[in-house]
C-alpha cells in the first residue's frame, strides 16, 4: 500500500492524537475512580444479608471508594439453582425500605453503588441491578435481557426478560454501564452499552465450580479489548445447597489485562482505574469507529 495521500494523512492524524492522548494521560497521572467489589457469601435470611452489605459498603468508604457493586441477588440465596420453587419472600418492590436504606448510605458515604435485587414490579419479576448516585439519588435500573434455562440456572421460572433494554448512566464520576450475569455471554449486550457512551460496565454474576472460570475471564479479556472498555466482574462465594461459588471478581482494563483480581473466599476487592486509558485504546484500536453496521444484517 502507498503511504502517501488521504490514507497516510488519516494515518498520521490518528497518531498524532494518539500520542497528544498519552501525553495528557502521563502528565495527569491521577485515577478517575476506585471501584470495590462486594466479594461476599449469603444465607437463606434476606436482612443479615443487608446487614453484610451495607457493613462492606461502609468499608469501602473508609477506603476511598468512589463506587462499589455487589455480586448478583445480593440479598438472598441463589435460589434459581432449583426449578419451580418459591422465591416470593425474596422479591422487593423498588419502594421497599431496603432500597431506601442503600440510598442513605450512598449518600452518607458519597458512594456511587450498584446493588443487584430480585426485583418485582406488578406481577412480574427481574433480575435487576440498581444505579444509585453519591446524592442517593436512583438513576436507574437495569434489567437482565437473556435468561438462561439449564440445570444449576433456572432462572427462565423467576425472571422476565428486562422490557427496557441495556442502559448507561451518566455519573459525577463517569459513564456506567451494566451488565448482568448471563447477558455477558452474548457480545452485543457489552457492545450495546459501550455504543451509548459507557466507560465502565459493572458485571455482577454467579459463576460456580464446574464452570470454566479461565475461559470466562478471556471472555470478558476479549471484551474489553474489542470495546476499549474497563469491565468489572462481581462474583458471590460459599456453598449453597448444592452449588460453590467460586469468586475471584476481577477488574480488566481497555487493553485487556486483569488489574485486580481477588481470591475464593469473602472479600472486598478495590482498585483504582483511570477512564482516560478509554479514549487511548479507542484510538490505537479504532474498532469501534471502523464498525460497519449496514453489513451486520442477517
Amino acid at each position: 500500500m502507498s503511504w502517501h495521500g488521504p490514507l497516510s494523512l488519516k494515518y498520521y492524524r490518528t497518531l498524532a492524537c494518539y500520542n497528544e492522548l498519552n501525553r495528557a494521560y502521563e502528565a495527569d497521572g491521577e485515577p478517575d475512580m476506585k471501584i470495590a467489589l462486594l466479594q461476599l457469601s449469603f444465607s437463606p435470611d434476606m436482612l443479615e444479608n443487608k446487614r453484610a452489605v451495607l457493613e462492606y459498603m461502609e468499608q469501602a468508604g473508609s477506603k476511598g471508594a468512589d463506587l462499589v457493586c455487589t455480586t448478583e441477588l445480593c440479598l438472598s440465596h441463589f435460589f434459581p439453582q432449583f426449578p419451580g420453587q418459591d422465591a416470593s419472600r425474596y422479591a422487593i418492590c423498588i419502594d421497599d425500605e431496603i432500597v431506601g436504606e442503600f440510598q442513605e448510605a450512598c449518600q452518607r458515604l458519597g458512594l456511587v453503588a450498584s446493588p443487584n435485587f430480585y426485583l418485582q414490579d406488578g406481577e412480574k419479576h427481574f433480575d435487576a441491578s440498581l444505579l444509585i448516585d453519591a446524592r442517593g439519588e436512583l438513576l436507574g435500573i437495569s434489567k437482565m435481557v437473556h435468561i438462561c434455562h439449564s440445570p444449576g440456572f433456572y432462572e427462565q421460572d423467576y425472571y422476565m426478560p428486562s422490557d427496557t433494554g441495556f442502559r448507561v448512566y451518566e455519573t459525577d464520576i463517569g459513564r456506567i454501564g451494566i451488565v448482568i450475569c448471563f447477558d455477558r455471554h452474548f457480545p452485543e449486550s457489552i457492545r450495546s452499552c459501550v455504543l451509548q457512551g459507557a466507560q465502565l460496565i459493572l458485571i455482577p454474576t454467579a459463576n460456580a465450580d464446574g464452570e470454566p472460570r479461565e475461559l470466562y475471564e478471556w471472555e470478558m479479556r476479549i471484551a474489553a479489548v474489542q470495546n476499549g472498555v474497563f469491565i468489572a466482574c462481581c462474583n458471590r462465594v460459599g456453598v449453597e445447597d448444592d452449588m460453590e461459588f467460586f469468586g475471584e471478581s476481577f477488574v480488566v482494563n481497555p487493553d485487556g489485562n486483569i488489574i485486580a483480581k481477588a481470591g475464593e473466599t469473602e472479600e472486598l476487592l478495590a482498585v483504582e482505574i483511570d477512564l482516560g486509558l478509554v479514549d487511548i485504546a479507542r484510538i490505537k484500536r479504532p474498532y469501534l469507529a471502523l464498525r460497519r453496521p449496514e453489513s451486520y444484517e442477517r
